[in-house]
């Protein structure tokens, strides 16, 4: 895995890539501001940014949204210190992968980035549970991009049945549903291009929000019924 660390103070940054390399992650930058991150990124093409917020001349979420917009092979954690709710939800908004509190355990802390790389979402229980309860919310001034979900296969729907249910890593979704990790990955990618979304996490909230998830007992082609007659009244 190939890292940059973006985060304004020096002695954090030297603790973590210290860290990092004693678990053989190779660290190729690091920067002290976001605008600084985002030249690094276009430069050294990594596999994982981890980014703080607090920031000068750029802030890490403006940074998280160009890199994620112009780069969307470079993976994005955000590695704060805030713990606010908004912060968190804005960070997933903008195209980051994960969401990490620098008070994270470091044998967790490394299971999560290692999971992202693989295409699972880096997030403590706790804060996962938040993004679930913010994305099940109605919007009601956002006007979304039309997705059609009817395209999704039947598989397709019960992988993103077990997404809203918890199950999201690939080994879990793949012991889940009886398949191998390499077929897992392939279905999620599906799902992804199909909504027209980034990453597991946007997909778990468009799904709450808008239902296309069978509800529990529900064959698909009754939601499909349900869905339409919504649509009708």
């Amino acid at each position: 895995m190939r890292l940059i660390i973006a985060d304004d103070h020096t002695l954090f940054r030297n603790s973590l890539k210290s860290l990092l390399e004693a678990r053989g992650i190779e660290v190729i930058g690091e920067s002290g501001s976001g605008s600084q991150a985002v030249e690094l990124a276009r430069t050294l093409r990594p596999d994982l940014v981890l980014m703080d917020l607090a920031m000068p001349e750029m802030d890490g979420l403006t940074a998280t949204r160009l890199i994620s917009a112009e780069m969307p092979d470079v993976k994005v954690i955000i590695l704060t210190a805030s713990n606010e709710d908004e912060d968190l939800f804005e960070a997933i908004k903008s195209g980051a992968e994960g969401y990490l509190l620098k008070d994270l355990e470091a044998d967790q802390f490394f299971d999560l980035i290692e999971g992202v790389v693989r295409g699972e979402p880096a997030l403590t229980p706790s804060l996962a549970r938040k993004l679930l309860r913010e994305f099940a919310k109605p919007e009601s001034t956002a006007v979304e991009e039309p997705k059609d979900p009817d395209a999704l296969t039947q598989r397709e729907m019960e992988v993103l049945q077990a997404m809203v249910s918890g199950v999201t890593s690939n080994r879990a979704l793949a012991k889940h549903l009886g398949v191998s990790e390499n077929t897992v990955k392939f279905h999620v990618r599906n799902i992804l291009d199909k909504l027209h979304l980034h990453n597991r996490t946007q997909v778990v909230g468009y799904a709450l929000r808008h239902g296309i998830v069978p509800a529990e007992g529900e064959s698909h082609s009754q939601q499909h019924a349900r869905t339409h007659d919504k649509g009708r009244r």
